[in-house]
């Protein structure tokens, strides 16, 4: 039986700006309580995984040492900002963003060596995909998916991955630390950098030198619905199955895409994120020996953020 992981715990509530900020405390708890209500935490085909640290070690393999020693710095005093003033500091934010990268290293982990039959698994507060090397934006501290990537890469061979990112604001930090990796295959679905941070991924966009053509930047129109939606990823679809074929397929299902949130201007609803996580688990058993690692990324409407990873998960236990 494919079994999905889902990393949980108060550990991954510390990843957060306060209660008047966006990305505050409570979103895993949206999350978790959808999760309950459906009845999945009881779903013979999930396994709870507790969230783990990261090491200094792993950070270090994506961001710069002083940037590290910042963050450090940041979290003893609780003051200021890590960008310009999006990204505030708090007191511990440097291990609560150091849980992050940890937890989605452990998905990473479990997927790869398939621990207790687990072939998916699903990190909600992960995918801080506008964090640079040498600074936060956009909320996002550490970018647990670039140290994702050198890990899989560094630990286990894997060559080709596929990454894919349905957040609403384009994946500006994964995008142009790898644009000119040829073995790195990005498709990123986002609001039009036009009408929203951080104001990038143009449709151009396609890679950097020998990387050119190996990255997709679809942007959509504000009110786009889910037809438009999937309109766009059966494009990413046709890329993932004919050209990429990963050997590992990293997800970032932001639920900001969705009607209604504060922060972008899409029409999706939770139908867009079960269709993508359908497709992508079929492309992931078809291409990559069953391994995908979904990551939660943004979302600040907290009936959205419930809809949206339940979706995700929904599909990975189903198919």
């Amino acid at each position: 039986m494919c079994l999905t992981a889902i990393l949980f715990g108060e550990e991954l509530s510390k990843y957060g700006f306060g209660r008047l900020h966006p990305w505050n405390n409570e979103r895993i708890y949206y999350f978790w309580s959808k999760f309950q209500q459906m009845g999945l935490d009881k779903n013979s085909k999930i396994l709870i995984e507790q969230p783990e640290l990261g090491l200094e070690e792993s950070i270090l393999s994506f961001h710069d040492k002083d940037y590290v020693e910042l963050v450090k710095k940041a979290g003893k005093t609780g003051n200021g900002y890590l960008d310009a003033g999006d990204t505030p500091a708090f007191r511990g934010i440097f291990e609560a963003s150091s849980y992050v990268v940890g937890s989605t290293l452990k998905a990473l982990d479990i997927v790869m060596r398939k621990n207790n039959g687990i072939e998916h698994a699903f990190s909600p507060i992960g995918g801080l995909h506008h964090s640079k090397r040498t600074n936060a934006a956009g909320f996002c501290v550490f970018n647990d998916i670039g140290i994702a990537i050198l890990e899989a890469r560094r630990k286990y061979g894997i060559k080709k991955i596929a990454y894919i990112d349905i957040d609403a604001h384009h994946g500006d930090g994964v995008y142009y630390e790898f644009d000119d990796d040829p073995l790195l295959y990005i498709a990123d679905i986002h609001e039009d950098g036009k009408f929203l941070y951080p104001g990038t991924g143009s449709e151009w966009e396609s890679g950097r030198g020998n990387a050119t053509g190996t990255k997709l930047n679809i942007p959509l129109n504000p009110n786009s619905t889910d037809q438009d939606f999937i309109a766009s990823f059966k494009i990413v679809e046709d890329f993932i199955d004919n050209k990429v074929q990963p050997e590992l397929i990293i997800l970032q299902c932001g639920a900001d895409s969705l009607k209604h949130d504060p922060l972008a201007h899409l029409n999706l609803t939770h139908n867009s994120h079960k269709y993508a996580a359908c497709k992508l688990h079929s492309l992931a058993h078809k291409h990559s020996n069953g391994r995908i690692v979904a990551l939660g990324g943004g979302g600040y409407n907290k009936i959205n953020i419930g809809d949206a990873w339940t979706a995700v998960v929904e599909a990975f236990i189903e198919n």
